[in-house]
C-alpha cells in the first residue's frame, strides 16, 4: 500500500472513530509529525477525503467536517432512492447465492460482537445489498452515503440493535420475488433510522457542542 493510502486510510478511522470530532481543526504538519508521513502523502489523502466529505478547507489549514443536520437529512434521501431501485433491480434477476452470503454476514453478528463489528455489518449489508443489483453506479452510491453517514452512530445511545429485524425481513421479501414489499420495508427501514438519528441530533445539539462536537 503506498504511504498516500496508509495516510488516508489512517485519518478516515480517526475521522470515522471520532477520535477525530467534527469541527476539529488539522494541519498537514500535525498529519505528518502523528503519522510520520511527508507532506506529499499527507497532502493527497486530505484531498482525497474531502472528496468524501469527511474534511473540509480551514483557512489554509484543515477541520474535520462538522456534522450538518440538513445534509444528514439530504442523504437519508439520496439512500432511500437509490436502496428502492437496487430493489427493484435485484428481484428482476435475483441473485439467491448473493442472498445467502448477506443472509451469513447477518447471522455472523451475534450478541457479544463489539459496536464496531455490529456497525461494520449493519453498513456492509446495505452495500452488498446495493450490490446484487448490478448498476456499479448505484452501489458505489450508497457506500458513499453511508461511509458520509458513519460518524454519526457515535452519536446515538443506543447504536447497537437497530434494524436488524428489518435487513431479515427485505431478505425474505427478495427470496419472494416480492419487489413492492422489499420496497416497503427497505423505505421504512430508511426513514425511521432517518427520523431517529435526526431527532438525537436536533435534541442534543447544545450537548455535543459542549462535548467539543460540531453540529451545524
Amino acid at each position: 500500500m503506498s504511504q498516500s493510502l496508509e495516510v488516508e486510510k489512517q485519518l478516515r478511522a480517526m475521522i470515522l472513530d471520532m477520535q477525530l470530532g467534527p469541527g476539529e481543526r488539522l494541519t498537514e504538519r500535525w498529519a505528518e509529525a502523528r503519522l510520520g508521513a511527508s507532506r506529499t502523502p499527507v497532502r493527497a489523502a486530505l484531498l482525497r477525503l474531502e472528496s468524501e466529505g469527511l474534511v473540509c478547507r480551514e483557512g489554509r489549514g484543515w477541520m474535520v467536517t462538522p456534522i450538518n443536520i440538513a445534509e444528514i437529512d439530504q442523504l437519508f434521501v439520496y439512500r432511500e432512492v437509490l436502496e428502492v431501485a437496487a430493489m427493484r433491480l435485484t428481484v428482476a434477476d435475483l441473485d439467491h447465492a448473493g442472498l445467502d452470503d448477506i443472509e451469513a454476514l447477518l447471522d455472523d453478528c451475534g450478541e457479544a460482537a463489539s459496536a464496531e463489528e455490529t456497525h461494520r455489518i449493519g453498513l456492509e449489508f446495505h452495500v452488498r445489498l446495493a450490490q446484487l443489483s448490478g448498476n456499479e453506479f448505484i452501489s458505489r452510491g450508497v457506500a458513499d452515503a453511508m461511509n458520509r453517514l458513519a460518524r454519526t452512530r457515535w452519536l446515538e445511545d443506543d447504536p447497537i440493535g437497530h434494524g436488524w429485524a428489518e435487513h431479515r425481513a427485505v431478505l425474505a421479501a427478495l427470496r419472494d420475488g416480492d419487489a413492492e414489499r422489499a420496497v416497503t420495508l427497505v423505505q421504512a427501514h430508511v426513514r425511521e433510522s432517518r427520523d431517529r438519528l435526526l431527532e438525537v441530533l436536533r435534541a442534543g445539539r447544545r450537548s455535543f457542542r459542549a462535548r467539543g462536537v460540531m453540529v451545524a
